[in-house]
Formats: structure tokens, sequence, C-alpha cells
């Protein structure tokens, strides 16, 4: 656990498998990863990395009611949806957009982006 602590006290982006790595291969010990996890959890330990801002809300501003409730959706092109999700690279996000078909769940478009700026969604 000293050896740990040491560690994380100098990089404390680094993650269980990491750690695990850094024991076995620079200092010598014989662990595995549940034995790190298990101290992990023990110490109270938790890795420092960036994560998503996708969703910030302003209070200020207007929330829309869902108006799709009551609507059956019974033929391909009806309604469409779009849909914003992150892929973790190794230095921040990338972010993808697609449109989809309700009725047939069917992909029309997508495009990939490294920030969600209002040109890129047009």
């Amino acid at each position: 656990m000293g050896e740990i602590d040491t560690h994380f006290i100098e990089h404390p982006y680094y993650g269980v498998e990491r750690m695990t790595d850094c024991l076995n291969l620079d200092l010598g010990h014989r662990v595995n990863v549940k034995r790190v996890r298990r101290l992990y959890r023990l110490m109270g330990l938790q890795t420092v990395y960036r994560k998503p801002r996708t969703t910030i809300k302003d209070p200020a501003n207007y929330k829309y009611p869902y108006l799709l409730k009551d609507l059956k959706i019974e033929r391909p092109g009806q309604v469409w949806q779009t849909d914003i999700t992150y892929i973790p690279m190794l230095r921040g996000f990338m972010y993808m957009n697609a449109i989809i078909d309700l009725y047939s769940r069917k992909i029309l478009n997508w495009s990939v982006s490294n920030s969600m700026d209002g040109q890129w969604l047009m």
C-alpha cells in the first residue's frame, strides 16, 4: 500500500492496470489486477482523468416537452431523431452525431468532430 501511495501521488492518472504493471515491472512486486483494485478501493483512490462535459444545463433556459410521447410511428421517414455520443481517445474525446430514422432504426447520416460547435451540427 505504501508503494501504491507513493506512485499514485506522483502519477494520479495511473489506473489499476497501469499501477499493476508499474508494481510488477518496475518495483519487482508480484501482484495481480484484482489485488490492486481492492487496495485502490480500500485506500479510497480514484484515478484522475478528463471526463466528458456533454450535458451542461442552464437553469435559465426553457425545458422543452417531449412532443412524440403519444405519436404512433407507423412508416419510415415519419420521424427522424439525432443523437450525439462521445468517443474517448488518448487525449480528450471525439464526438459523433448521427441522424436516425425512428421507425426502421437505420442511420441515415453521421459525422465525427473533435469539438461540439454549432457549425459541425449544421
